[in-house]
C-alpha cells in the first residue's frame, strides 16, 4: 500500500509546536468560483476564502481518545498528511471539488473525491515558539460511505493519492487488514457528542426562516456513531502538502524562515543552498 519512506524534516518540529497550542485552530484558503460579476477577471473566475478549522492530526495516525467507541485500524501506518473533518454541505466541500484540476473532477464521482487547491495556515503563539506554517497543498474529500469503493473514480484516485504518501511502520500486520472507511468512522467517534451532533444541523448557510429537514436541529448531542443523518454529512478532508512554509520570529533581532518542497523520489536540489532530506527539499530563505 505505502510508497514514502521517511518522515517529512518539518513533521515532529510542527508536532510538536501545535501540542502546546491551547486549541490546535488553523485558517484553511480555497478558491471559490465566481459567476462573471464577481470575478476579479475573466482571466480568474474565483475568488479567495478563509475560515477557522480544527487540525485533527496527521491522516493514519489517529490521536487516541478514549471515550471514542469506533473500531479502529490496526497501527500499520503513518503520513505527513493534516487533517480535519467538515461538514459535506459546506462551501469548502465543494470548492475542493469544484476548484480541482480537470483531470481531478472528472475523477470524483460519487461522495469521495476532490483535490482542489488548498492553503492552511497556523499561528503558534506560545512561549519560545512563535511560528508560522504555511502548508500548501490538494484537499482531498472522504465520505465513509463510499471512500473503499472500488467502482467510483473518485474513492479510487483518493487512495491512490493517500497511498502513495503513508508509510509502513510496523513490520507485522496485514495491509489488508487496514480500511479507509474505517479510518473516516474513526474520526468521526473522535469528536465530542456536541460535535458530532453538528452535523445533524440544517445546511449551513441557508436562512433560519426555511423549515428544518428530518431529524435535523441546533445544539444536539450524539453518541450514536450509526445516525444516518450526520453520518451523511460527515466528511474527513486531507490536505497533501506540497510546500510547508516555516517562518520562525521566537528571535525578533533574528527572525529566521524555511521552505520545504515535496520532491518525492528525484531527489535532486533545485534551489540554492538546498539540502535534499529523504522525499523533501528544505532551504532557508530571508523572512
Amino acid at each position: 500500500m505505502s510508497t514514502s519512506q521517511t518522515p517529512a524534516p518539518w513533521r515532529k518540529e510542527f508536532l510538536s509546536h501545535i501540542s502546546q497550542m491551547p486549541s490546535p485552530t488553523f485558517t484553511l484558503s480555497t478558491l471559490h468560483p465566481a459567476t462573471v460579476p464577481e470575478a476579479p477577471s475573466r482571466a480568474l473566475p474565483c475568488v479567495p476564502r478563509a475560515r477557522t478549522c480544527v487540525f485533527r492530526g496527521l491522516w493514519a495516525t489517529l490521536p487516541q481518545n478514549s471515550d471514542n467507541s469506533a473500531p479502529l485500524n490496526p497501527p500499520l501506518f503513518e503520513s505527513d498528511l493534516p487533517v480535519f473533518t467538515t461538514d459535506a454541505r459546506s462551501d469548502k466541500t465543494t470548492e475542493v471539488f469544484d476548484s480541482a484540476a480537470e483531470g481531478d473532477v472528472e475523477a470524483s464521482g460519487g461522495q469521495t473525491g476532490g483535490g482542489g487547491p488548498v492553503e492552511a495556515v497556523f499561528w503558534v503563539d506560545v512561549p519560545g515558539v512563535k511560528t508560522q506554517w504555511r502548508v500548501r497543498g490538494h484537499a482531498w474529500v472522504l465520505a465513509g460511505e463510499d471512500v473503499d469503493s472500488t467502482d467510483r473514480d473518485g474513492a479510487r484516485k483518493v487512495r491512490e493519492v493517500l497511498k502513495g504518501r503513508m508509510r509502513r511502520t510496523a513490520e507485522e500486520g496485514d495491509e489488508g487488514s487496514w480500511s479507509f472507511a474505517r479510518e473516516v468512522k474513526a474520526h468521526f467517534g473522535n469528536l465530542s457528542p456536541m460535535m458530532r451532533g453538528s452535523f445533524k444541523a440544517p445546511p449551513p448557510g441557508t436562512p433560519v426562516a426555511y423549515h428544518t429537514g428530518k431529524g435535523e436541529g441546533v445544539g444536539q448531542k450524539l453518541d450514536d456513531l450509526e445516525d444516518e443523518v450526520a453520518g451523511q454529512n460527515f466528511r474527513v478532508v486531507v490536505i497533501v502538502p506540497d510546500e510547508v512554509d516555516q517562518v520562525d520570529l521566537s528571535d525578533e533581532l533574528r527572525p529566521r524562515r524555511w521552505l520545504h518542497v515535496y520532491r518525492g523520489f528525484e531527489g535532486d536540489s533545485r534551489l540554492p543552498g538546498g539540502e535534499v532530506i529523504g522525499e523533501w527539499e528544505k532551504v532557508e530563505v530571508w523572512p
